[in-house]
């Protein structure tokens, strides 16, 4: 035993559960290296065990034993046996002996601008990067396997030799570009691949018994990576797929074979269902449309309806919309659903009313009623899942209540002023800019307390909690909050006293 080092620091000894790098004389054990990873194994010397985790290179020729010791004590000058974990040394060397079959038969699959851009060879798995432009097809993958498996069946000698560089490089060997080399090289041959390695490999290819891609990715813009897996490994991931597919073939109760096609035929099944199943919620909306024209009053002369189509999706409420529109006449809606878990509104007014009235605002002017954010362009809104919990607070105020006659000429609910292009007249105002939660809910509740009922009281808040509380405030309190809108930062409430 050479050196001991204890977190970077060099020490004479060691004792039991220490963690340390230890430095041999020599060594059976494999430092990372050209992506194969250290090997793991233990120095053992009579009672004296201290577990490999990893073996990494110190310098070029001194390997760094990454470990702890067990049990016994280890000093610098002390003689160990090393032994490398053997089923973890044979998996990774099965694998990496792989990787070489496999970028040689990418190269002859692919085309000869197949390049090596990185690797890490384990023990369950090789991963090689590559340049290529496009992902692999299912044909192109296949024949990669084919060919490596049909050089593992050829079980041909590997065979190692060291020779100068230049001499390599007149065999034809492959180089990976940009890598630096000594002068003299070790050139591995395995099957019809031959490359400059100075890792571990099997003695014949029919050593790697199996070789199977798992997965085929892309990391970068013309870089694509593969992972496989080899001998008992692609055993293990053969057997896992095979499971899978029994368990989907007795779901579907069908033969293994036939699997494809009674998968494709439930998903047309599916398809048609689905297509179906929109046309029925359609003609449901358009239902409950019909329905809804019914409740539609008149405001200034215009039919204005405001209602909730339960379940509908987006499309459905626009068709509702047009048709609502149509039997209406002269008409100003804005139909809301919660579908999915989130609020839809969706806002129509009639071609003739278009130069007094835009569907953006009308959606804009409810969407905020609610606890959302609206936008002036959009005719339609998509809205949160809290604000589908706000809208059961606030629907029965939107949903007009306006009848024919005083409340018409002089409208209290919200989207009828809206309508109608009629401000509320606050009797007094309280400004709670500048301040947060409950600062604005108390100066609002006091101003309350000293007006008379039906009253109506402005405030102006910066908080944007404000909207969840005067909802809840006004809900609690029995006053009415009348309106509610949002501007450049600042929330106005209108609230009339009880």
């Amino acid at each position: 035993m050479l050196a001991i080092y204890v977190q970077g620091t060099e020490v004479h000894s060691l004792g039991a559960g220490q963690h340390a790098v230890v430095v041999l004389d020599q060594t059976p054990f494999y430092a990372e290296s050209g992506g194969q990873v250290g090997d793991s194994g233990e120095l053992r010397q009579d009672a004296t065990v201290f577990a490999v985790h990893d073996t990494q290179k110190v310098q070029p020729q001194v390997f760094g034993h990454h470990g702890q010791l067990t049990s016994g004590s280890l000093a610098v000058g002390q003689t160990v046996s090393a032994a490398v974990h053997a089923a973890r040394r044979a998996a990774t060397v099965r694998n990496h002996s792989a990787t070489h079959l496999l970028h040689k038969a990418l190269r002859e699959v692919l085309g000869s601008h197949v390049a090596q851009k990185g690797s890490l060879v384990d023990t369950e798995k090789t991963r090689f990067d590559f340049t290529h432009p496009n992902a692999l097809t299912a044909r192109e993958i296949a024949a990669v396997e084919a060919l490596v498996n049909q050089e593992i069946l050829a079980n041909q000698a590997t065979q190692a030799r060291t020779m100068p560089l230049e001499q390599a490089k007149a065999t034809g060997a492959m180089m990976l570009f940009g890598e630096k080399y000594a002068d003299t090289v070790r050139v591995l041959q395995i099957g019809s691949s031959a490359e400059l390695c100075g890792g571990t490999h099997v003695a014949r290819t029919g050593d790697i018994g199996l070789f199977k891609i798992t997965t085929e990715t892309g990391v970068a813009a013309g870089i694509r990576r593969i992972e496989a897996t080899t001998g008992l490994g692609a055993l293990a991931y053969t057997q896992e797929v095979v499971a899978q597919l029994n368990s989907v073939a007795q779901a579907l109760r069908a033969p293994q074979s036939e699997v494809a096609a009674k998968a494709g035929q439930l998903i047309d099944q599916l398809k048609a269902q689905e297509k179906e199943l929109a046309r029925l919620k359609s003609k449901l909306a358009s239902n409950q449309g019909s329905d809804l024209a019914q409740q539609a009053v008149q405001v200034a002369g215009i039919q204005v309806l405001v209602a909730e189509l339960p379940g509908a999706d987006v499309p459905q409420l626009r068709e509702a919309a047009d048709k609502l529109r149509d039997t209406l006449g002269e008409a100003a809606l804005v139909l809301a659903a919660v579908h999915e878990g989130k609020v839809s509104l969706i806002a129509s007014v009639s071609k003739g009313l278009v130069a007094r009235l835009k569907a953006g605002e009308l959606v804009n002017h409810v969407a905020i009623q609610v606890g959302g954010k609206g936008a002036a362009a959009q005719t339609w809104l998509r809205l949160g899942a809290r604000n589908q919990k706000i809208l059961p607070l606030h629907w029965p105020a939107l949903c007009l209540g306006c009848k024919p006659g005083s409340a018409a000429l002089k409208p209290q609910k919200p989207f009828c002023r809206k309508i109608m292009n009629t401000p509320l007249n606050p009797d007094q105002e309280v400004d709670a800019t500048g301040l947060n939660c409950p600062l604005p809910i108390l100066k609002t509740k006091k101003a309350l307390a000293g007006m008379q009922s039906g009253q109506i009281l402005k405030v102006i808040s910066t908080d944007s909690g404000s909207v969840r509380d005067f909802v809840l405030f006004a809900k609690q309190t029995g006053n009415e909050l009348l309106e509610q809108s949002e501007a450049e930062g600042k929330f106005v409430f209108y609230m009339k006293r009880r």
